[in-house]
């Protein structure tokens, strides 16, 4: 699966993410669950960000990957 197959269904601001960047903002708002001080509203749109966000670097991931494949095979070529 590449980026752009995921991309339509991520917030664009999350979309436009690095992978930095959404690893960053995951561990926040892990952090922020984990401590219990939010509102059950605030808990699910937390929740739901962060879905976005795994989302997000697993694109990142997916498509470094396929670049390391595709650069292994370049090689063996």
């Amino acid at each position: 699966m590449t980026t752009s197959d995921h991309s339509a269904e991520l917030p664009d601001d999350i979309a436009a993410l690095s992978y930095e960047q959404a690893r960053d903002e995951l561990v926040e708002v892990v952090s922020r669950l984990e401590q219990g001080q939010v509102t059950l509203e605030e808990s699910i749109s937390l929740w739901e960000r962060g879905e976005a966000l795994a989302t997000r670097c697993e694109q990142w991931l997916d498509n470094a990957r396929e670049r390391l494949d595709s650069a292994r095979k370049a090689a063996d070529e």
